[in-house]
């Protein structure tokens, strides 16, 4: 467990963290005390704890549209792969349909050719 010091709307934090997440915190701080900033001087100086609050609500507000966009994206993804499921199926059976045919095309080349084998060979020599 590591420890830093953050800064917070003016006052400074000892804060506990896991080890490796030193530089998140403070960015984290840091946005925080931004945001307690443009407030304060978006509204003057209406008090230190309501600053606070305001600045929580707004990123409240922020990851509250995060959370719906990312559900949204969730939501379209999973069509994207039902669509992309049932192309893959359509593609199997349109290549089944295409193996069938050309066996069958096969075959008919086959049959004719041993017809023609049998009228070329029974009645005319070729030479």
């Amino acid at each position: 467990m590591s420890h830093v010091n953050v800064t917070i709307n003016s006052r400074q934090y000892r804060m506990a963290c896991e080890d490796g997440q030193e530089d998140r915190l403070l960015k984290l701080a840091g946005d925080l005390e931004s945001r307690i900033g443009q407030l304060r001087g978006k509204f003057g100086e209406i008090g230190d704890q309501r600053l606070e609050v305001m600045a929580a609500l707004v990123t409240s507000d922020e990851l509250m549209d995060a959370q719906q966009r990312i559900r949204a994206l969730e939501e379209e993804l999973k069509a994207l792969r039902d669509v992309r499921t049932a192309a893959a199926e359509r593609a199997r059976a349109t290549q089944t349909a295409v193996v069938a045919a050309l066996n069958m095309a096969a075959h008919r080349i086959e049959k004719t050719t041993q017809v023609l084998n049998r009228t070329v060979g029974g009645g005319i020599a070729i030479g």
